[in-house]
């Protein structure tokens, strides 16, 4: 961003990081908030999770993509509802990548992480607080 050093007081992101590609791009996007922002406030799905929250079915983001982009459109609620075509299935796996709570401790070391649990047991998503 061209923005100088900590020019926000604020900078809020709810399921973006995911998002953005790669593991690289993952962390020069944390890179960047960190650098713009005073303080954070970053959430994310947690990879953990049983339940992928973009397809919203149990277990499918922890199968190879090869298998995720057969599966998603006949055996997930967005697929099933939503009908995408092969391209938008291939946009959407390629391109959507959850963090586990240590990568995503990793790309905000100086934050504070708090885990959002299901049933106060399963994480759910994971927030990065720089106060």
């Amino acid at each position: 961003m061209d923005f100088p050093n900590h020019s926000y007081d604020i900078l809020f992101s709810n399921s973006v990081i995911e998002h953005v590609g790669s593991h690289e791009n993952q962390k020069a996007f944390a890179c960047e908030a960190r650098r713009v922002g005073k303080k954070l406030w970053i959430q994310t799905p947690a990879y953990e999770c049983p339940i992928e929250p973009h397809y919203l079915a149990p277990f499918i983001h922890w199968l190879p993509k090869k298998w995720q982009k057969k599966l998603i459109r006949k055996f997930t609620i967005r697929g099933i509802l939503d009908r995408p075509t092969n391209l938008e299935i291939d946009i959407m796996v390629e391109s959507t990548r959850l963090l586990s709570y240590k990568e995503f401790k990793c790309l905000f070391p100086d934050c504070e992480i708090l885990i959002e649990k299901i049933f106060f047991i399963v994480p759910k998503s994971y927030v990065a607080i720089k106060i």
